[in-house]
């Protein structure tokens, strides 16, 4: 009947009753997530170098850094898994920033798009009132 209401197995209310007859509510506290890998200071030292080498000595063609590649990265020097905003959270934690990279034309004219602001597009703006 409790495992029904519960929505878990026999066997885990078994588990808990046992625990409970051993230590009592204190022995019911969650003891956290079964299995975090972590990056130790000293690995994520070596992920650091390992990302300033840059994607392409790792095999991508490109010059971007997205989190599935770091995870890739992760997996294939340190053996561990990660999902994406678990690294993305391990960079944060260690200081890094999420950046987008500017999606510009390589023809962009600067000057050209500054002089557009200053003298046509107050004209298109209109006035606020």
């Amino acid at each position: 009947m409790i495992a029904k209401d519960l929505r878990v197995s026999v066997r885990s209310v078994q588990r808990w009753r046992q625990l409970w007859d051993a230590g009592g509510p204190r022995a019911l506290w969650s003891q956290g997530p079964a299995l975090l890998p972590r990056l130790s200071e000293k690995q994520f030292a070596q992920l650091e170098a390992e990302l300033a080498e840059g994607p392409a000595a790792h095999g991508w063609e490109d010059q971007r850094w997205t989190l599935s590649r770091v995870k890739t990265v992760i997996g294939r020097r340190f053996h561990l898994t990660y999902t994406i905003q678990g690294v993305r959270k391990l960079l944060v934690r260690n200081g890094w920033s999420c950046q987008v990279p500017a999606r510009r034309a390589i023809e962009r004219d600067d000057e050209a798009v500054a002089g557009w602001v200053k003298e046509v597009w107050p004209c298109a703006e209109g006035s606020r009132r």
